[in-house]
């Protein structure tokens, strides 16, 4: 049986990396009474997978594994006996049996959705003009940035890998909402967008003065975008 675990991560976790994230779920997998299958062979190991791992320094509501189980309890009891073991900035949101035909969550993902704020004590960016981000995102057909890679550069036509862009104002200071492609084939990271958007308007993005939150991860089914978090049902 397959199960998907929805997730947050805040405040200390957000700068604990993914492996040692991989490994804190391995034991509370077995501190929560979670009967997760394990593989077979010389060296078994817990059977999960994460959907797409957060970078070091990102918050997030929208968070997925999936596991394996033998036998499982409802979701309302698993998901409060997962949270009594869980430290502080870890908290799970969702427990639901997968179907049969419902992809895995590392390779159902197709997009993310952020919201980008800029932190107290550095300087707020002139970006509340919606005609800015107008004439940058909405009017042109192709919007061509380089993105250096490991052996070389790669340019991008951010036009067909950003889904939404937007900005509104909270207390005075702006918010910018971003969906963008994920996954194994394209992966664009918000910050990239973000920079290209400061270049646009003449002016350079400090990466230190931003604070990054996933709101949610999405698989694409029959041409339309749904949250990872939608598939599968409660157990009851």
């Amino acid at each position: 049986m397959r199960i998907r675990i929805k997730f947050r991560k805040s405040g200390v976790m957000k700068f604990i990396g993914h492996l040692d994230i991989m490994r804190y779920f391995q034991k509370c997998m077995r501190r929560g009474d979670i009967d997760i299958a394990y593989s077979e062979g010389f060296s078994p190991h817990q059977i999960m997978s994460f959907a797409a791992p957060l970078g070091v320094g990102v918050t997030s509501d929208g968070e997925y594994l999936d596991i394996e189980v033998r036998s499982t309890k409802s979701s309302k009891e698993s998901i409060q006996n997962l949270n009594e073991v869980m430290v502080e900035g870890i908290e799970i949101t969702s427990y639901r049996r997968l179907g049969d035909s419902d992809k895995k969550a590392m390779s159902a993902v197709a997009a993310a959705d952020y919201e980008i704020r800029i932190k107290e004590g550095y300087e707020v960016p002139k970006a509340d003009d919606q005609d800015v981000l107008e004439r940058f995102f909405v009017k042109p057909k192709e919007i061509l940035i380089s993105k250096k890679t490991k052996k070389s550069e790669k340019v991008m036509d951010l036009k067909k890998l950003v889904y939404d862009f937007r900005i509104f104002m909270e207390n005075d200071r702006p918010v910018f909402y971003l969906k963008v492609c994920t996954g194994s084939t394209d992966n664009l990271k918000p910050e990239l967008v973000l920079s290209a958007f400061y270049e646009f308007m003449g002016q350079t993005l400090n990466p230190f003065s931003i604070q990054i939150h996933r709101l949610d991860v999405y698989g694409e089914e029959e041409g339309r975008l749904v949250s990872l978090g939608e598939m599968g049902e409660e157990i009851l």
